[in-house]
């Protein structure tokens, strides 16, 4: 079994990985070469979870296809958690 202190370590740890990752990636994204004529197109998505019930959005239809797939997996993986032991 483990302890809770075990978890709450696991997810300090993940936090502060996961903000060293974003610096380190908006660090080398600024730093590179700026030019006029890049065609380059940032998509945007995400998911909110409000209890059980998922809120998509994102500005292009391949990154909400995505981010619903994410939701999903996330759905089962809480329930998989959470009320496997309910049954």
């Amino acid at each position: 079994m483990i302890k809770g202190q075990t978890i709450i370590l696991i997810g300090i740890v993940a936090v502060v990985v996961g903000m060293l990752l974003i610096f380190i990636g908006s660090t080398f994204l600024s730093s590179g070469k700026t030019d006029s004529n890049d065609n380059s197109k940032v998509s945007t998505g995400g998911v909110i979870l409000v209890g059980p019930i998922p809120i998509v959005f994102g500005n292009d239809k391949s990154m909400v296809s995505i981010a619903l797939v994410g939701a999903i997996i996330l759905m089962i993986l809480a329930y998989i958690l959470f009320y496997r032991g309910h049954l």
